[in-house]
């Protein structure tokens, strides 16, 4: 079974590996949205592969981290691309919910990066 909680949260950043040229090499914002998802068997007392309680419990620490931030300035993402978003999440939890299976950042609507573990 499979079961996402999705979080939202508001950033700015600029990609400074992309040439000056690029638009997103300048300081910008987007309306993140991260899904994180969790594989397992479903528990038959309590019905949950996990509580989601315990999932926004978890999230929280991430949130207060990246939520009305410019993630450049975030240890770790120095380099504030989709993917290392991802990655950047998945360091954080892992350890947390075991049954982690993704995390899936996206930017826009249409675009997002998902990352499934090492």
């Amino acid at each position: 079974m499979k079961i996402s909680q999705a979080f939202k949260f508001e950033a700015a950043h600029r990609l400074p590996n992309v040439p000056e040229t690029h638009r997103c090499s300048r300081l910008h914002g987007h309306s993140y949205r991260v899904e994180v998802q969790l594989e397992g068997p479903v528990d038959p007392h309590t019905g949950f592969v996990a509580d989601f309680f315990d999932i926004e419990e978890c999230f929280a620490g991430v949130l207060e981290a990246l939520d009305h931030r410019c993630l450049n300035d975030v240890e770790g993402l120095e380099n504030p691309t989709a993917e290392n978003i991802a990655i950047w999440i998945w360091d954080r939890l892992g350890s947390r919910l075991h049954q982690l299976s993704a995390i899936r950042v996206y930017e826009t609507a249409d675009c997002w990066a998902e990352y499934q573990g090492r």
